[in-house]
Protein backbone atom coordinates (compact mmCIF):
# COMPACT_ATOMS: atom_id res chain seq x y z
CA UNK A 1 0.00 0.00 0.00
CA UNK A 2 1.02 3.23 -0.79
CA UNK A 3 2.55 5.58 1.78
CA UNK A 4 1.07 8.65 0.17
CA UNK A 5 -2.82 7.01 0.71
CA UNK A 6 -5.38 9.91 0.34
CA UNK A 7 -5.87 11.85 3.87
CA UNK A 8 -8.72 14.08 3.21
CA UNK A 9 -9.91 13.89 6.85
CA UNK A 10 -6.77 14.56 7.95
CA UNK A 11 -6.90 16.63 11.40
CA UNK A 12 -10.34 15.63 12.05
CA UNK A 13 -10.24 14.13 15.55
CA UNK A 14 -13.14 10.99 16.55
CA UNK A 15 -13.96 9.63 20.02
CA UNK A 16 -14.90 6.40 20.12
CA UNK A 17 -17.56 4.66 22.44
CA UNK A 18 -18.10 1.40 20.22
CA UNK A 19 -18.31 -2.13 21.06
CA UNK A 20 -18.97 -5.10 18.18
CA UNK A 21 -19.14 -4.07 14.10
CA UNK A 22 -21.65 -1.35 13.71
CA UNK A 23 -19.96 1.54 15.46
CA UNK A 24 -16.02 0.54 14.59
CA UNK A 25 -17.06 0.74 11.14
CA UNK A 26 -17.77 4.01 11.60
CA UNK A 27 -14.24 4.55 13.05
CA UNK A 28 -12.27 2.28 10.75
CA UNK A 29 -14.05 4.37 7.48
CA UNK A 30 -12.99 7.49 8.99
CA UNK A 31 -10.23 6.58 9.65
CA UNK A 32 -9.35 5.09 6.27
CA UNK A 33 -9.51 8.54 5.18
CA UNK A 34 -7.36 10.03 7.47
CA UNK A 35 -8.79 10.94 10.76
CA UNK A 36 -6.98 10.97 14.37
CA UNK A 37 -9.67 8.13 16.31
CA UNK A 38 -9.05 7.31 19.71
CA UNK A 39 -11.45 4.48 20.74
CA UNK A 40 -12.16 4.44 24.97
CA UNK A 41 -12.32 0.69 26.27
CA UNK A 42 -13.46 -0.27 29.46
CA UNK A 43 -11.05 -1.11 31.77
CA UNK A 44 -9.01 -4.47 30.33
CA UNK A 45 -10.42 -4.08 27.12
CA UNK A 46 -13.46 -4.54 24.82
CA UNK A 47 -14.71 -7.78 24.94
CA UNK A 48 -15.27 -7.94 20.75
CA UNK A 49 -11.51 -8.44 20.92
CA UNK A 50 -11.69 -11.93 23.06
CA UNK A 51 -15.45 -13.26 20.69
CA UNK A 52 -14.90 -16.60 19.31
CA UNK A 53 -16.29 -18.50 16.00
CA UNK A 54 -17.74 -15.74 13.58
CA UNK A 55 -17.21 -13.01 16.05
CA UNK A 56 -13.66 -13.87 16.25
CA UNK A 57 -12.85 -11.22 13.34
CA UNK A 58 -14.70 -8.59 14.06
CA UNK A 59 -12.02 -6.37 16.22
CA UNK A 60 -8.70 -6.61 14.10
CA UNK A 61 -10.95 -6.40 10.77
CA UNK A 62 -12.67 -2.73 12.53
CA UNK A 63 -10.36 -1.20 14.74
CA UNK A 64 -7.13 -0.80 12.93
CA UNK A 65 -5.70 2.43 12.99
CA UNK A 66 -7.07 3.50 16.00
CA UNK A 67 -5.66 4.90 19.31
CA UNK A 68 -6.84 2.77 22.53
CA UNK A 69 -7.29 4.43 25.80
CA UNK A 70 -9.29 2.01 28.67
CA UNK A 71 -11.70 4.17 30.59
CA UNK A 72 -13.05 3.22 34.13
CA UNK A 73 -16.31 5.37 33.26
CA UNK A 74 -17.79 4.64 36.54
CA UNK A 75 -15.41 6.44 38.24
CA UNK A 76 -15.31 10.64 38.28
CA UNK A 77 -12.34 10.59 37.08
CA UNK A 78 -12.65 8.33 34.29
CA UNK A 79 -16.00 10.23 33.51
CA UNK A 80 -13.57 13.72 33.34
CA UNK A 81 -10.90 12.54 30.90
CA UNK A 82 -13.70 11.45 28.71
CA UNK A 83 -15.42 15.08 28.77
CA UNK A 84 -12.01 16.05 27.99
CA UNK A 85 -11.60 14.11 25.15
CA UNK A 86 -14.74 15.04 23.81
CA UNK A 87 -14.30 18.83 23.92
CA UNK A 88 -11.37 18.82 21.81
CA UNK A 89 -13.33 16.88 19.57
CA UNK A 90 -14.82 16.98 15.84
CA UNK A 91 -16.76 13.57 16.04
CA UNK A 92 -18.11 11.07 19.01
CA UNK A 93 -19.28 7.53 17.60
CA UNK A 94 -21.18 5.45 19.98
CA UNK A 95 -23.50 2.31 19.22
CA UNK A 96 -24.40 1.54 23.05
CA UNK A 97 -28.11 1.01 23.89
CA UNK A 98 -30.32 3.77 24.05
CA UNK A 99 -29.59 5.87 27.55
CA UNK A 100 -26.36 3.98 28.36
CA UNK A 101 -23.83 7.40 27.41
CA UNK A 102 -27.40 9.35 29.03
CA UNK A 103 -26.62 8.04 32.32
CA UNK A 104 -23.04 8.64 32.32
CA UNK A 105 -23.71 12.23 31.50
CA UNK A 106 -22.38 12.17 28.00
CA UNK A 107 -25.45 12.70 26.13
CA UNK A 108 -25.60 14.78 22.83
CA UNK A 109 -27.05 17.81 25.20
CA UNK A 110 -24.49 17.57 27.84
CA UNK A 111 -21.25 16.94 25.36
CA UNK A 112 -22.75 20.16 22.23
CA UNK A 113 -23.31 22.23 25.67
CA UNK A 114 -19.69 21.78 25.86
CA UNK A 115 -18.82 21.60 22.52
CA UNK A 116 -20.92 23.20 19.89
CA UNK A 117 -19.19 21.93 17.05
CA UNK A 118 -19.33 18.11 18.25
CA UNK A 119 -20.86 15.73 15.67
CA UNK A 120 -22.41 13.26 17.97
CA UNK A 121 -23.13 10.24 15.89
CA UNK A 122 -24.86 7.25 17.55
CA UNK A 123 -25.33 3.82 15.60
CA UNK A 124 -28.69 1.91 16.98
CA UNK A 125 -31.21 -0.56 16.23
CA UNK A 126 -34.15 1.76 15.45
CA UNK A 127 -34.70 5.32 14.27
CA UNK A 128 -37.60 6.89 16.61
CA UNK A 129 -40.76 5.29 16.74
CA UNK A 130 -42.54 2.10 18.35
CA UNK A 131 -39.61 0.25 18.68
CA UNK A 132 -36.89 2.52 19.28
CA UNK A 133 -35.73 1.23 23.01
CA UNK A 134 -35.27 -2.64 21.87
CA UNK A 135 -32.19 -4.26 21.55
CA UNK A 136 -31.16 -5.14 18.52
CA UNK A 137 -28.59 -7.19 16.40
CA UNK A 138 -27.56 -7.55 12.56
CA UNK A 139 -29.57 -11.11 12.55
CA UNK A 140 -32.47 -9.36 14.39
CA UNK A 141 -32.84 -6.76 11.79
CA UNK A 142 -32.58 -8.59 9.16
CA UNK A 143 -35.22 -11.48 10.62
CA UNK A 144 -37.53 -8.32 11.01
CA UNK A 145 -36.99 -6.50 7.63
CA UNK A 146 -37.34 -9.00 5.41
CA UNK A 147 -33.33 -9.69 4.05
CA UNK A 148 -33.53 -12.96 5.97
CA UNK A 149 -36.97 -13.77 4.49
CA UNK A 150 -35.33 -13.09 0.88
CA UNK A 151 -31.98 -14.92 1.24
CA UNK A 152 -33.04 -18.52 2.32
CA UNK A 153 -35.11 -20.69 0.20
CA UNK A 154 -38.81 -20.36 1.05
CA UNK A 155 -39.84 -21.22 4.46
CA UNK A 156 -36.25 -21.15 5.35
CA UNK A 157 -35.40 -17.64 6.78
CA UNK A 158 -31.27 -16.99 6.32
CA UNK A 159 -29.19 -14.66 7.46
CA UNK A 160 -26.71 -13.23 4.82
CA UNK A 161 -22.97 -14.89 4.95
CA UNK A 162 -21.74 -11.45 6.57
CA UNK A 163 -22.59 -8.70 8.83
CA UNK A 164 -23.77 -6.68 5.94
CA UNK A 165 -26.55 -4.69 8.07
CA UNK A 166 -23.77 -3.75 11.12
CA UNK A 167 -21.53 -2.76 7.84
CA UNK A 168 -23.64 -1.21 5.83
CA UNK A 169 -25.64 0.61 8.80
CA UNK A 170 -22.48 2.05 9.64
CA UNK A 171 -21.64 3.12 6.22
CA UNK A 172 -24.83 5.38 6.46
CA UNK A 173 -23.37 6.58 9.94
CA UNK A 174 -20.42 7.79 8.32
CA UNK A 175 -22.27 9.46 5.35
CA UNK A 176 -24.37 11.30 7.94
CA UNK A 177 -21.05 12.53 9.86
CA UNK A 178 -19.32 13.48 6.49
CA UNK A 179 -22.96 15.53 5.57
CA UNK A 180 -23.08 17.35 9.05
CA UNK A 181 -19.21 17.92 8.69
CA UNK A 182 -20.02 19.87 5.47
CA UNK A 183 -22.82 21.47 6.74
CA UNK A 184 -20.53 22.98 9.72
CA UNK A 185 -18.75 24.82 7.46
CA UNK A 186 -21.28 26.43 6.75
CA UNK A 187 -23.00 27.02 10.70
CA UNK A 188 -19.84 26.42 12.41
CA UNK A 189 -22.31 23.95 14.27
CA UNK A 190 -22.50 20.57 14.86
CA UNK A 191 -25.41 18.19 15.27
CA UNK A 192 -26.52 14.44 15.68
CA UNK A 193 -26.81 11.82 13.31
CA UNK A 194 -28.36 8.72 13.62
CA UNK A 195 -28.03 5.73 11.65
CA UNK A 196 -29.89 2.23 12.39
CA UNK A 197 -30.11 -1.22 11.68
CA UNK A 198 -33.64 -1.72 10.83
CA UNK A 199 -34.12 1.17 8.71
CA UNK A 200 -30.40 0.13 7.11
CA UNK A 201 -32.23 -3.30 6.69
CA UNK A 202 -35.54 -1.57 4.92
CA UNK A 203 -33.98 0.48 2.55
CA UNK A 204 -31.87 -2.52 1.41
CA UNK A 205 -35.24 -4.81 0.66
CA UNK A 206 -36.67 -1.66 -0.63
CA UNK A 207 -36.55 -2.94 -4.04
CA UNK A 208 -38.85 -6.01 -3.36
CA UNK A 209 -41.16 -3.38 -1.77
CA UNK A 210 -41.02 -1.65 -4.51
CA UNK A 211 -41.34 -4.62 -7.16
CA UNK A 212 -44.65 -5.31 -4.92
CA UNK A 213 -46.09 -1.99 -5.67
CA UNK A 214 -45.14 -2.17 -9.65
CA UNK A 215 -46.07 -6.16 -9.56
CA UNK A 216 -48.79 -6.60 -6.89
CA UNK A 217 -47.14 -9.61 -6.34
CA UNK A 218 -45.21 -10.18 -3.55
CA UNK A 219 -41.16 -10.74 -4.42
CA UNK A 220 -40.11 -14.28 -3.98
CA UNK A 221 -36.92 -15.96 -1.63
CA UNK A 222 -34.31 -15.08 -4.10
CA UNK A 223 -33.46 -18.73 -4.18
CA UNK A 224 -36.93 -19.21 -5.79
CA UNK A 225 -37.25 -16.20 -7.53
CA UNK A 226 -37.85 -15.70 -11.35
CA UNK A 227 -35.09 -13.61 -12.22
CA UNK A 228 -35.15 -11.13 -14.81
CA UNK A 229 -32.74 -12.56 -17.27
CA UNK A 230 -32.94 -16.01 -18.24
CA UNK A 231 -29.17 -16.89 -18.37
CA UNK A 232 -28.30 -15.68 -14.59
CA UNK A 233 -27.39 -18.87 -12.56
CA UNK A 234 -24.38 -21.12 -10.94
CA UNK A 235 -23.64 -23.78 -13.58
CA UNK A 236 -21.43 -26.75 -12.39
CA UNK A 237 -18.65 -27.88 -14.71
CA UNK A 238 -16.37 -30.75 -14.33
CA UNK A 239 -14.43 -29.05 -11.69
CA UNK A 240 -15.30 -26.15 -9.93
CA UNK A 241 -19.04 -24.23 -10.01
CA UNK A 242 -19.44 -20.85 -11.74
CA UNK A 243 -21.35 -17.99 -12.05
CA UNK A 244 -22.28 -16.68 -15.55
CA UNK A 245 -25.00 -13.96 -16.52
CA UNK A 246 -26.49 -12.83 -19.26
CA UNK A 247 -28.41 -9.76 -19.14
CA UNK A 248 -28.55 -7.94 -22.50
CA UNK A 249 -29.57 -9.49 -26.24
CA UNK A 250 -26.63 -8.13 -27.40
CA UNK A 251 -24.62 -10.65 -24.59
CA UNK A 252 -27.28 -13.35 -25.91
CA UNK A 253 -25.50 -13.35 -29.34
CA UNK A 254 -22.08 -13.07 -27.77
CA UNK A 255 -22.48 -16.14 -25.47
CA UNK A 256 -24.05 -18.49 -28.01
CA UNK A 257 -21.46 -17.81 -30.62
CA UNK A 258 -18.94 -18.12 -27.71
CA UNK A 259 -20.26 -21.86 -26.56
CA UNK A 260 -21.33 -23.01 -29.93
CA UNK A 261 -25.27 -22.90 -29.21
CA UNK A 262 -26.46 -22.10 -32.86
CA UNK A 263 -29.78 -23.78 -33.01
CA UNK A 264 -30.64 -21.54 -29.41
CA UNK A 265 -28.87 -18.70 -31.58
CA UNK A 266 -31.08 -19.60 -34.76
CA UNK A 267 -34.46 -19.58 -32.71
CA UNK A 268 -35.50 -16.06 -33.51
CA UNK A 269 -38.49 -16.25 -30.66
CA UNK A 270 -35.39 -15.82 -28.54
CA UNK A 271 -33.43 -13.35 -29.50
CA UNK A 272 -35.30 -10.64 -27.10
CA UNK A 273 -34.53 -11.04 -22.98
CA UNK A 274 -38.26 -11.40 -22.04
CA UNK A 275 -39.08 -14.21 -24.27
CA UNK A 276 -36.18 -15.95 -23.36
CA UNK A 277 -37.20 -15.34 -19.93
CA UNK A 278 -40.11 -17.15 -20.23
CA UNK A 279 -38.85 -20.16 -22.10
CA UNK A 280 -35.90 -20.56 -19.38
CA UNK A 281 -37.29 -24.06 -18.49
CA UNK A 282 -36.31 -24.96 -22.02
CA UNK A 283 -33.20 -23.43 -22.67
CA UNK A 284 -31.38 -24.01 -19.10
CA UNK A 285 -31.35 -27.97 -19.01
CA UNK A 286 -29.46 -27.55 -22.65
CA UNK A 287 -26.91 -24.91 -21.41
CA UNK A 288 -26.12 -26.94 -18.31
CA UNK A 289 -25.30 -29.89 -19.47
CA UNK A 290 -23.14 -27.85 -22.08
CA UNK A 291 -21.29 -25.69 -19.51
CA UNK A 292 -20.75 -29.22 -17.89
CA UNK A 293 -18.33 -30.42 -20.09
CA UNK A 294 -15.98 -28.06 -19.29
CA UNK A 295 -13.79 -27.49 -16.08
CA UNK A 296 -13.90 -23.77 -14.45
CA UNK A 297 -10.64 -23.04 -15.65
CA UNK A 298 -12.03 -23.82 -19.30
CA UNK A 299 -15.41 -21.48 -19.07
CA UNK A 300 -13.42 -18.91 -17.25
CA UNK A 301 -10.79 -18.50 -20.11
CA UNK A 302 -13.64 -18.43 -22.72
CA UNK A 303 -15.27 -15.92 -20.66
CA UNK A 304 -12.63 -13.10 -19.46
CA UNK A 305 -12.84 -10.29 -21.64
CA UNK A 306 -16.00 -11.09 -23.53
CA UNK A 307 -18.05 -8.31 -21.72
CA UNK A 308 -20.03 -11.19 -20.60
CA UNK A 309 -20.73 -11.37 -16.56
CA UNK A 310 -18.97 -14.45 -14.81
CA UNK A 311 -17.27 -15.40 -11.41
CA UNK A 312 -15.93 -17.86 -9.64
CA UNK A 313 -17.48 -19.17 -6.77
CA UNK A 314 -14.67 -18.04 -4.24
CA UNK A 315 -14.53 -18.60 -0.09
CA UNK A 316 -13.66 -15.68 2.32
CA UNK A 317 -9.59 -17.55 2.71
CA UNK A 318 -8.99 -17.12 -1.12
CA UNK A 319 -9.00 -13.43 -1.05
CA UNK A 320 -6.01 -13.80 0.69
CA UNK A 321 -3.86 -14.99 -2.18
CA UNK A 322 -6.54 -12.87 -4.78
CA UNK A 323 -4.44 -11.06 -7.45
CA UNK A 324 -6.47 -8.09 -8.17
CA UNK A 325 -7.15 -7.48 -4.34
CA UNK A 326 -2.79 -7.46 -4.16
CA UNK A 327 -3.09 -4.99 -6.51
CA UNK A 328 -3.67 -2.52 -3.32
CA UNK A 329 -7.32 -3.75 -1.73
CA UNK A 330 -5.47 -5.42 1.12
CA UNK A 331 -3.78 -3.87 3.81
CA UNK A 332 -0.58 -4.97 6.04
CA UNK A 333 -2.34 -5.27 9.59
CA UNK A 334 -0.39 -6.96 12.53
CA UNK A 335 -2.56 -8.60 15.14
CA UNK A 336 -2.36 -8.48 18.77
CA UNK A 337 0.13 -11.21 18.97
CA UNK A 338 2.61 -9.81 16.42
CA UNK A 339 0.76 -11.96 13.26
CA UNK A 340 1.28 -9.84 10.35
CA UNK A 341 -1.67 -10.32 7.97
CA UNK A 342 -3.41 -8.82 5.17
CA UNK A 343 -7.08 -7.55 5.38
CA UNK A 344 -9.59 -5.40 3.34
CA UNK A 345 -9.08 -1.70 3.31
CA UNK A 346 -11.66 0.74 2.68
CA UNK A 347 -12.64 0.67 -1.27
CA UNK A 348 -12.03 3.54 -2.36
CA UNK A 349 -9.88 5.47 -4.45
CA UNK A 350 -9.02 9.01 -4.34
CA UNK A 351 -7.15 11.31 -6.68
CA UNK A 352 -6.08 7.78 -8.87
CA UNK A 353 -4.46 6.44 -5.20
CA UNK A 354 -5.69 3.66 -3.01
CA UNK A 355 -7.16 4.50 0.65
CA UNK A 356 -5.47 2.90 3.60
CA UNK A 357 -1.71 2.07 4.62
CA UNK A 358 -0.27 -0.36 7.31
CA UNK A 359 -2.35 -0.41 10.30
CA UNK A 360 -1.30 -1.31 13.60
CA UNK A 361 -3.75 -3.31 16.15
CA UNK A 362 -3.87 -1.19 19.26
CA UNK A 363 -3.40 -3.38 22.26
CA UNK A 364 -6.27 -2.45 25.51
CA UNK A 365 -5.04 0.94 26.53
CA UNK A 366 -1.76 1.18 24.48
CA UNK A 367 -2.16 4.83 23.91
CA UNK A 368 -3.41 6.21 27.42
CA UNK A 369 -0.36 8.08 27.96
CA UNK A 370 -0.19 10.18 24.62
CA UNK A 371 -3.65 10.28 24.58
CA UNK A 372 -3.31 11.96 28.26
CA UNK A 373 -0.33 13.99 27.26
CA UNK A 374 -2.29 15.08 23.81
CA UNK A 375 -4.55 16.38 26.89
CA UNK A 376 -2.36 18.41 28.17
CA UNK A 377 -2.25 16.38 31.59
CA UNK A 378 1.44 16.42 33.20
CA UNK A 379 2.83 12.98 34.36
CA UNK A 380 1.92 13.14 37.86
CA UNK A 381 -1.69 13.28 36.96
CA UNK A 382 -1.53 10.82 34.43
CA UNK A 383 0.41 8.44 36.77
CA UNK A 384 -2.45 9.10 39.72
CA UNK A 385 -5.20 8.31 37.05
CA UNK A 386 -3.11 5.07 35.86
CA UNK A 387 -2.47 3.97 39.46
CA UNK A 388 -5.89 4.27 41.00
CA UNK A 389 -7.58 2.82 38.17
CA UNK A 390 -9.52 5.50 36.33
CA UNK A 391 -7.26 4.44 33.34
CA UNK A 392 -6.49 0.93 32.35
CA UNK A 393 -2.57 0.57 30.72
CA UNK A 394 -1.89 -2.06 28.63
CA UNK A 395 -5.09 -4.26 29.29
Amino acid sequence: MSETAPTPLAGIKVIEFTHMVMGPTVGHILAGLGAEIVRIEPIGGDRTRRLLGSGAGYFPMYNRGKQSICLDLKSDEGIAVAKDLIAGADILVENFRPGALDRLGLSYGACSEANPRLIYCSEKGFLPGPYENRTALDEVAQMMGGLAYMTGPPGKPLRAGASVIDVTGGMFGVIGVLAALEERHRTGNGQKVVASLFETTIYLVGQHMAQYAVTGTPAAPMPARVSAWAIYDVFETKTDPVFIGVVTDALWEKFCKLFGLDELWADESLRENNSRVKARDTIMPQIRELIGQFTAEEVIAKLDGTGLPFAPIGKPQDMFEDPHLAEGGLEHVTLDDGTPVRLPTVPLEMSGKRIGSPQRLPTPGQDAREVLSALGYDADRIEALIGNGAVGENG
